[in-house]
């Protein structure tokens, strides 16, 4: 590639790139460590109650979908970033990394309160099943702080390419 077939600034899809990395990697950072910390509760759970395993996996699954939020944003973002074909200017790659680090973040906030909750959660549930609805409302709080990040991501990210309207 020669560099009049570049239109933009040359480090603009580094930043682009780095943004999509972050939201990946964040998000999946926060899905594993949600999965992790709540699957010891589990396990330890299923030891006494073990009729109750299926219905603890919520928080596991909760945790997963995480993952899917980054992989949106980083799908978003890397489809985003073409100079060849259009310009992209400091501008663009600054709004898709800090799109990617909004959700990134966001997404690995999310998964450490999944953990700790899903994780402790899953164990009272164990000794008494009132605490299920309350879990599950904690859970469903947590999960929208990640959805949060996914919302300002997917905006920040629709604003690359208006620096030059």
């Amino acid at each position: 590639m020669t560099t009049t077939d570049f239109n933009g600034d040359t480090t603009a899809p580094f930043f682009g790139f780095l943004g999509a990395a972050a939201a990946l990697v964040f998000s999946c950072m926060g899905a594993a460590y949600g999965t992790a910390k709540s699957g010891v509760g589990v396990a330890s759970m299923g030891v006494m109650r073990p009729e109750l395993v299926m219905k603890s996996i919520v928080p596991v699954v909760m945790a997963g979908v995480l993952g899917i939020y980054g992989l949106i944003i980083a799908v978003i973002i890397s489809t985003g970033i073409n100079p060849t074909s259009t310009a992209y200017y400091l501008f663009d790659g600054y709004a898709h990394l800090s799109s990617g680090l909004a959700c990134g973040l966001a997404g690995l906030s999310a998964g450490m309160a999944i953990g700790i909750v899903g994780d402790a959660g899953v164990r009272a549930n164990a000794q008494q099943p009132k605490l299920f609805v309350g879990m599950i409302l904690i859970l469903i709080f947590a999960e929208a702080l990640a959805l949060y990040g996914l919302i300002v991501g997917i905006i920040l990210s629709s604003r690359a390419g208006q620096s030059r309207e």
